[in-house]
């Protein structure tokens, strides 16, 4: 078993019943080969199908599990705040519950995390295909709308990667109800002056269900949310030094122009 400081894992769902079990099982591999103090929260967000009962009856016999359900639909801002504040380990993931990428790159961003001293690691899809030309074009120009405007080099702001350290969360406050939040996250730690990495990984898209989060009435909402949180998020902080890197370990710089970090 591998070093590692104690871990929380907390993955939102919203009518995952199709992938509850698979998650919590993969991540019972995983998790105990890096630590031996670890937890995994699902945060039911108010789902209509099985999500609850099946999440609840692993809980029973797994004492590293907690199930956390919303009286409500929160929506990802509201089921993120919620599995961040509830997580009480050092080091705390965020993933999609139907898992778009290995867990077992996890080991790889602590190592990275612990090498590069890094207060969070944030990941990119390799490729992107699979998901169809209008979900990448809607990503592509999201993405280039958030470096744009809040001056910072990243791939993927929106991809449900983020290891984090737990100083980060308790030095910023998060106010996003929406899929804005990923942006809020990482923009409010650089702003703060944490070192945030980003790392390549190969994307896998979900084989069950439907997502909702390129829709067009979620899209409109991240918008809203961005125009208004705008002013309070991109409030300058000291930037960070930068670091020289592969491409596949590119570090994200608030402040560092596009040709300073690759000249």
């Amino acid at each position: 078993m591998a070093n590692y400081p104690s871990i929380s894992l907390f993955l939102p769902a919203w009518n995952e019943e199709d992938y509850v079990e698979r998650a919590v099982t993969r991540a019972l591999d995983v998790l105990p080969r890096l630590t031996d103090d670890f937890e995994i929260i699902v945060v039911n967000d108010a789902s209509t199908d099985r999500t609850k009962e099946i999440a609840e009856g692993l809980a029973a016999r797994i004492p590293q599990l907690r199930v956390i359900t919303h009286a409500t639909n929160l929506k990802l801002g509201g089921a993120m705040r919620t599995g961040l504040s509830a997580s009480t380990k050092d080091i705390v993931v965020y993933s999609d519950i139907d898992l778009p990428w290995d867990l077992r790159e996890l080991e790889r961003a602590l190592h990275l995390m612990d090498y590069l001293e890094a207060d969070m690691i944030c990941a990119f899809r390799f490729d992107r295909t699979s998901e169809g030309p209008k979900r990448i074009i809607y990503s592509f120009v999201y993405n280039l709308l958030i470096r744009s405007l809040f001056d910072i080099n990243i791939k993927d702001v929106n991809f449900s990667f983020k290891v984090m350290h737990r100083r980060v969360l308790e030095a910023i406050e998060l106010k996003s109800l929406g899929s804005f939040i990923d942006a809020e996250l990482v923009v409010k730690a650089m702003r703060k002056g944490f070192r945030v990495f980003q790392m390549g990984v190969d994307y896998f898209p979900r084989t069950r269900g439907v997502s909702t989060l390129a829709s067009p009435s979620v899209i409109m909402k991240m918008v809203k949310e961005l125009a208004k949180l705008y002013p309070e998020t991109r409030s300058p902080e000291a930037p960070v030094q930068p670091v020289r890197l592969p491409p596949s370990v590119a570090p994200l710089h608030p402040t560092t122009s596009r040709r300073r970090q690759h000249g």
